[in-house]
């Protein structure tokens, strides 16, 4: 399957789609154009003024002020790449990277950075030939856009750096043999081009905005079964209750628990008690919360991700090149932020679940064994959820609320939006370790439940799962089964 790149609005579905399908790219002619025009424009810009343009006849940040010469505009543009390739840590994963190669080549394609057609195609064919550079997940402060990692995403361009292959990392000069591929000669602008721009923040973002909304539907369907199991009460899902506080997420989150408790056995029991515990009874209201939250960062990140980020900004039908700040990452680094203290509630209202599950009550045995006793059965999973709960919230401080001024003072605001992004990615791989506990829990009480049964939905979910987990009868190890119920998760999808 082909996919345009195009000025069509670029949606986080389309980039989902891209990735799943394995969708090859191609620029669209008027993508071409574009990005055509604006060189040419660039060209003549340089050829015929005489007045300084940052970063095309000047330096970089606080060497502004510095002229280069003509002979010269070239070597600064690799120089800087070279210079900017400082990261250090763990690798930024390989899905992260796909879409940072696919949201560079798509703000590039706009036409408003001066590159020429040679260089976006180039990123093209890494992206088509899942040649994927090597990049640093630490060094980025968010501010003149994600320097560090735009680096090494850039390296491979002109020979440097290294990317991986076939699942081994080799010299990027050795796959540009190998391809037959020249190294890319860089224009003047090219470098800054590749360089600024929020590719980074933002692929952290819609890597975890993509995971986001899979697990609040997935959190909907555990809660929904954990208060089934627990013989809790439908009434605080009932719709009447929701229409006189509208929020839209909690509307939401309340319709589809109630769908997913359709004809269940266990809830139709006659119950003695009115109230349920809030972990329970507010599932609309924390569950909705997060929700609305998702779909708040995703209208920034999708306006984001359809910008182009660099700077100086061309504008050729404008008569424009302007020096501005269009690469800073704060508008998107307080979503991130805030997207991870809505995900970490997520964990924390199950993981209180969980603990209910485990106590002993409303005809549930302790620790969900048959045996307590000679058996510890199913105590420590809440310890665990509690243990990564804890971490979430220690992850949660926001990033974007520091800055740490640099280059001299030039740059002397920064967001730490790629901090809060690392930290984000985090967060969504603790909530999705709960739920995949909280969820190995609720099967193993809906099973003591028998001969009742939950809802035909809510089975359906339980059956498949058991096809992964068994019912825990007597003590054993328990690690791998906490590890399929995380893989299962990711790969199920009702």
């Amino acid at each position: 399957m082909i996919h345009k790149i195009s000025a069509e609005h670029l949606t986080l579905e389309k980039i989902d789609e891209i990735l799943r399908k394995g969708c090859k790219l191609e620029l669209s002619d008027d993508a071409k154009g574009r990005i055509e025009r604006c060189r040419t424009y660039l060209d003549e810009k340089i050829a015929q003024n005489q007045a300084p343009i940052y970063g095309v006849t000047t330096g970089f940040g606080s060497l502004c002020n510095v002229s280069i010469g003509s002979d010269h505009l070239a070597q600064l543009q690799t120089n800087l790449m070279m210079s900017h390739a400082c990261g250090t840590g763990e690798r930024v994963p390989n899905a992260i990277v796909r879409i940072m190669l696919l949201l560079k080549i798509q703000s590039l394609s706009y036409g408003y950075s001066g590159c020429k057609i040679d260089t976006v195609q180039r990123l093209i064919d890494f992206f088509n030939n899942d040649i994927l550079p090597v990049v640093y997940a630490q060094g980025s402060l968010g501010a003149s856009g994600d320097l560090v990692p735009l680096a090494h995403l850039s390296l491979p361009l002109v020979g440097l750096g290294e990317v991986e292959y076939k699942k081994k990392v080799v010299p990027a000069a050795d796959i540009l043999r190998r391809k037959h591929w020249k190294p890319i000669v860089l224009a003047p602008k090219e470098g800054l081009a590749l360089l600024n721009g929020t590719q980074n923040m933002s692929a952290y973002a819609v890597w975890s905005l993509i995971r986001a909304k899979k697990l609040a539907n997935w959190a909907d369907t555990i809660g929904a079964m954990s208060l089934d199991a627990y013989e809790g009460l439908a009434e605080p899902f009932t719709p009447q209750v929701h229409a006189l506080r509208p929020h839209p997420g909690q509307m939401q989150a309340a319709a589809h628990v109630l769908e997913l408790l359709q004809g269940s056995q266990i809830m139709e029991k006659p119950k003695a008690y009115v109230q349920d515990p809030y972990s329970f009874r507010c599932i609309p209201q924390v569950h909705g919360a997060v929700r609305d939250t998702i779909a708040y960062v995703e209208q920034v990140i999708d306006t984001e991700i359809n910008s182009p980020t660099d700077n100086p900004t061309v504008i050729p039908d404008e008569d424009l090149i302007v020096s501005a700040g269009n690469f800073h990452g704060e508008p998107i680094a307080l979503p991130i932020d805030f997207l991870a203290i809505a995900l970490s509630e997520l964990a924390d209202i199950s993981e209180r679940r969980i603990y209910k599950l485990l106590s002993g009550t409303r005809g549930l045995p302790s620790f969900l064994v048959a045996n307590p006793g000679v058996n510890s059965g199913f105590m420590i999973t809440q310890y665990t959820a509690a243990s990564v709960v804890s971490l979430n919230k220690a992850l949660c401080t926001p990033a974007s609320v520091d800055s740490i001024p640099s280059c001299q003072g030039q740059e002397d605001h920064v967001s730490m939006g790629a901090n809060a992004a690392l930290k984000l990615k985090k967060v969504v791989e603790n909530t999705e370790r709960v739920l995949a506990i909280e969820l190995f829990n609720a099967a193993q009480a809906l099973d003591f439940r028998q001969p009742l049964l939950t809802s035909p939905a809510l089975q359906k979910v339980h059956d498949a799962f058991r096809q992964h987990v068994p019912f825990i009868m007597n003590d054993e190890v328990m690690y791998p089964h906490i590890e399929q119920s995380v893989k299962f998760l990711q790969t199920c999808d009702f």
